[in-house]
């Protein structure tokens, strides 16, 4: 009974319609969180996968580490374990849209129907509502910001500086060198879980998070590191 009523109330609550204001919203896009603790956010975009997620799964498991997966809802649907895996060791499961759709290439109410159908795919498979989303390609506009505030979505994005290109398949030593070159606190990590060959990420890992771990910075999910931010 207690599912059903929360189901209805997060069902309600993503049928609301909404249009774009004309002003732009008070929140700001996340990029990185200015802390003076080493903490760390890393983000996986574009899963599951059902060969490297669980073998990054592993990994995080391994070190102690806390990460946000932002699936994509389509793939969730795919492999609902590895999902469900996700959110049952303490990961952060976030929004990517159902299907990856740039904003550049469709508008902004396409991807917030996107965002919304995500949202349900998601509850319905790991009863977890996402409170974090971030736009396929790092693209969105003023009216997408908007519509993703009234659905109470914050909106994240990654440290400039640490955007690993994992998905290119630049080599492990590059992906090692992206991350490890230039870390500091409240940084936010990109990588990617994305359909086919992941294993440069994996293997990437593996050399990361024990340097980083040594170094004393500690794994987080963005949304406990959004909250570490100064005041």
């Amino acid at each position: 009974m207690h599912k059903m009523l929360l189901k209805l109330m997060v069902c309600g609550f993503l049928l609301i319609l909404t249009t774009a204001a004309s002003n732009k919203p008070s929140s700001e896009v996340v990029w990185n969180v200015e802390t003076d603790q080493k903490l760390i956010a890393l983000t996986f975009d574009d899963g599951p996968n059902p060969v490297y997620t669980p073998q990054i799964l592993d990994l995080l498991k391994e070190h102690q580490a806390k990460a946000t997966f932002f699936v994509l809802g389509k793939r969730v649907q795919m492999y609902p374990a590895i999902a469900i895996r996700e959110v049952n060791e303490g990961h952060e499961i976030a929004n990517h849209t159902f299907d990856h759709h740039y904003l550049k290439n469709v508008s902004p109410q396409k991807l917030v129907d996107e965002i919304r159908q995500t949202q349900e795919v998601i509850f319905d498979i790991t009863e977890q509502i996402p409170h974090v989303f971030r736009p396929p390609g790092g693209f969105y506009n003023d009216a997408l910001l908007n519509m993703t505030k009234e659905d109470k979505l914050t909106v994240v994005m990654w440290s400039w500086y640490q955007d690993t290109k994992d998905w290119k398949r630049p080599g492990v030593n590059k992906i090692v060198k992206t991350v490890l070159s230039n870390v500091h606190n409240g940084d936010i990590i990109l990588f990617h879980d994305l359909e086919g060959d992941c294993s440069q990420t994996v293997a990437a890992l593996k050399i990361i998070l024990p340097e980083l771990k040594k170094q004393g910075y500690q794994f987080v999910t963005v949304t406990d590191l959004i909250n570490k931010t100064k005041k």
